[in-house]
């Protein structure tokens, strides 16, 4: 199915402990670019997100953002981490070796470092996997909602490609008309200067104006390609890329059709043309 890179998801869980919540934001990109915004207490998780996004997204950014409100009884059983005070005690030592004249550590800044206080009245691992848990839900909300706007985006794309293809039955029927017509008034301004015609040289003429009209293989080729666009909105997995490069192939048929054009009609069928890849162009850039 196709899939748009521009979703939104949120996700709420409530628990005696607290209240955590996800946002995700995700807009096009040409990589996949994941950013979070982790309260400090979950930056060790940080690589288990990147590893769900990685195997559920090819391209997007993304922006990530948690949320943890402790309820109030749990938020007053803060205790002291051990480790990492100790830590933090022998870090101190050791610049107090090398900077003999630093101001003794201040108790209630050593209590604000990361890590240094931790809720007895929480159990981490349990709160750590209600935080992946609710991660994969949003993830997999985003991935639906990209799932029906890439389906928009498909319906939209595929009445441009039923407009090209309109445009390309329509001059490849006027063809004979118009250089019928060319050869006509080529014949009509040589008997209007009176130039003595000489067969030969009249029939080279139309020959040389058939070959300019003849965009007969421009327009075998436009329709080769909207059958290929058509063909990759039903293929699974991230198209983006592809059907850039098939709207590249696709302008460049009609700027060789627009430079071949002899008649106003066909000028305009070009102008026309162009209009349409480019507003496909412009949705595909959201498609994964």
């Amino acid at each position: 199915m196709t899939a748009s890179m521009t979703a939104f998801s949120r996700q709420e869980a409530v628990y005696y402990w607290g209240t955590i919540s996800w946002e995700i934001r995700s807009v096009n990109q040409r990589y996949l670019e994941p950013s979070f915004r982790l309260p400090e207490n979950f930056r060790e998780l940080e690589f288990t997100f990147r590893d769900v996004l990685r195997k559920k997204l090819n391209r997007g950014k993304l922006e990530c953002q948690l949320r943890f409100q402790a309820v109030d009884k749990a938020a007053t059983s803060l205790t002291i981490n051990p480790s990492n005070a100790q830590a933090l005690a022998q870090a101190i030592d050791s610049l107090g070796e090398w900077f003999k004249d630093l101001d003794p550590a201040n108790p209630l800044e050593i209590l604000k470092w990361p890590g240094i206080l931790s809720d007895s009245g929480i159990d981490n691992d349990l709160l750590k996997k209600a935080v992946v848990d609710l991660f994969n839900q949003g993830v997999a909300e985003l991935i639906q909602v990209r799932l029906r706007e890439g389906e928009e985006l498909k319906t939209i794309i595929e009445q441009r490609l039923d407009a090209i293809d309109a445009i390309v039955v329509e001059v490849q029927a006027k063809l004979p008309e118009i250089i019928a017509a060319q050869k006509a008034n080529l014949q009509e301004k040589l008997e209007a200067a009176k130039v003595e015609l000489d067969p030969m040289r009249v029939e080279a003429e139309i020959v040389i104006l058939a070959q300019k009209a003849d965009v007969a293989e421009e327009l075998d080729r436009l329709a080769t390609h909207t059958k290929e666009v058509r063909r990759q909105l039903q293929q699974k997995g991230p198209i983006g890329r592809r059907l850039d490069f098939l709207m590249q192939e696709l302008n460049r048929e009609a700027n060789t059709l627009s430079s071949k054009s002899i008649v106003v009609e066909t000028t305009q069928s070009a102008v026309e043309l162009k209009v349409l890849i480019e507003q496909m162009r412009e949705q595909i850039q959201n498609i994964e």
